[in-house]
């Protein structure tokens, strides 16, 4: 197992109760919930780290509003981190509150970016 099966039902608790049209993807190593057929949030083990790590999609101008925070770290696969995306510790989504509040964030900035017409 690559990610941790809880976390990815307390993410897919949060996700259901937005009314979003969404599905989750094993992807990357881990688990990734794709919201509009787009990714919006996931987790995996992260090797270096050696724990679970939420990722959140949630645009350039809120990573460079959030990426300040202890519980923040870029999300960084290949050398170069990804504009927009973040990666959370466990220390910022271990509360319901926490993962709520990276979650919305994330479906927020995806609704946004990815609205039907």
């Amino acid at each position: 197992m690559a990610y941790d099966e809880h976390l990815g039902d307390r993410i897919h608790q949060i996700i259901s109760s937005k009314n979003v049209p969404f599905y989750a993807k094993k992807m990357m190593g881990g688990l990734v919930f794709m919201v509009n057929d787009k990714m919006c949030c996931g987790t995996h083990i992260d090797k270096k780290y050696g724990d679970s790590l939420l990722m959140a999609k949630i645009g350039v101008d809120t990573y460079d509003q959030e990426i300040h925070k202890e519980e923040c770290l870029p999300m960084d696969f290949t050398g170069r981190p990804m504009k927009g995306y973040i990666f959370i510790t466990p220390e910022g989504f271990d509360l319901d509150t926490d993962l709520d509040y990276w979650v919305t964030k994330a479906v927020d900035y995806n609704k946004s970016q990815y609205q039907k017409p």
